[in-house]
């Protein structure tokens, strides 16, 4: 039954997107930044188990603004630091080669590259501090000069120690040189939810105000993709998918039913008047 349902939902997504017109190329630009993402995350992972194992008192020369860049040859790079009046301090810098290869360097990043990826980081960190402030949840922070020369830096729920999986809050944040909020697209529904990991199931993540998916909800998808069987984005008229068939993954998408979710509007708005009465 569960194969038939699949293909069905597979079938159904192809013919409803072609109808439809949906926003194909949005959605692929983000399966790429969350590909890139998530490799940012394993340099990161990768670097700092390497890290814990160093001197307690350099570590105590550490800030939060942290960050791996790629250089010239697509090579993962972690530099460990403290962006502090201006200038960041450069403490470690590892080259990681693989997981199991990762090389402790003596080597000094430029400076200027340092001092504006740091104070990218210091202003992103403040734009959203009185989210942060106001949970216990764990994030993770990401950092990417793009095209025009700013830095795109994107700070998402991270991986909870105690094994949930969170979403409903990411900020991501297009920031200039001089320091400027070019661009800001932060999305926070006012609550975080999350999925306990240790019970592999299918998941529904609530988007239902958002027309498109959120990079954020397809990074969920694609980094929490190995610990439920289905993961779905639900926006407000589309569901979307990865589906993994054992020879590779697909995302799929399908439209909504206007008259369906109608219908179960109106049972929705029935249930809550009878809880009023």
């Amino acid at each position: 039954m569960k194969k038939i349902h699949l293909l069905l939902f597979i079938f159904l997504g192809f013919n409803l997107m072609q109808a439809q017109d949906f926003d194909q190329k949005d959605l692929l630009e983000k399966r790429e930044t969350a590909n890139w993402l998530l490799n940012y995350d394993l340099a990161a992972w990768y670097s700092t188990d390497m890290l814990i194992t160093k001197d307690k008192e350099r570590l105590g020369e550490l800030g939060r603004e942290w960050f791996c860049f790629q250089d010239a040859t697509n090579t993962w790079h972690s530099v460990y630091g403290k962006y502090e009046n201006g200038k960041y301090n450069q403490v470690f810098h590892f080259i990681i080669k693989s997981q199991t290869e990762i090389i402790e360097t003596d080597a000094q990043i430029d400076q200027k590259f340092l001092n504006k990826h740091g104070q990218a980081l210091s202003k992103a960190f403040n734009e959203m501090k009185s989210v942060r402030d106001s949970t216990s949840i764990r994030f993770n922070h990401y950092i990417k000069e793009n095209e025009k020369g700013n830095l795109d830096v994107f700070v998402f729920p991270a991986f909870q120690p105690d094994g949930t999986a969170i979403y409903g809050g990411e900020f991501v944040y297009e920031i200039s040189p001089e320091n400027e909020i070019v661009n800001d697209k932060s999305y926070y529904q006012g609550k975080f939810l999350g999925f306990k990991t240790d019970k592999p199931g299918e998941i529904w993540l609530n988007y239902r105000e958002k027309e498109k998916p959120t990079l954020g909800s397809v990074f969920f998808v694609w980094y929490y993709k190995d610990y439920f069987t289905n993961i779905y984005i639900d926006n407000k008229t589309s569901f979307t998918t990865l589906i993994n068939d054992e020879t590779s993954l697909h995302w799929t998408t399908v439209i909504k039913d206007p008259k369906e979710e109608a219908k179960k509007k109106r049972q929705k708005e029935r249930e809550e008047r009878k809880k009023e009465d």
